[in-house]
């Protein structure tokens, strides 16, 4: 997996952790929401990655 990849993804699943607080804090539910959508995203693309070099090995 490329550094510079895997560096994006876990920043996206970091950025929407941080989103997904914010907005239950300021209970802005669409804010909480789109953070959710960021985590699932990241993480979702970091599971590919590793599935992928898992199969290159």
């Amino acid at each position: 997996m490329g550094a510079g990849k895997k560096m994006k993804d876990t920043a996206k699943t970091t950025k929407g952790k941080v989103k997904e607080t914010t907005g239950k804090v300021v209970g802005n539910e669409g804010l909480e929401t789109k953070g959710r959508r960021e985590q699932i995203a990241g993480d979702a693309k970091q599971t590919a990655r590793k599935a992928k070099d898992t199969l290159k090995h």
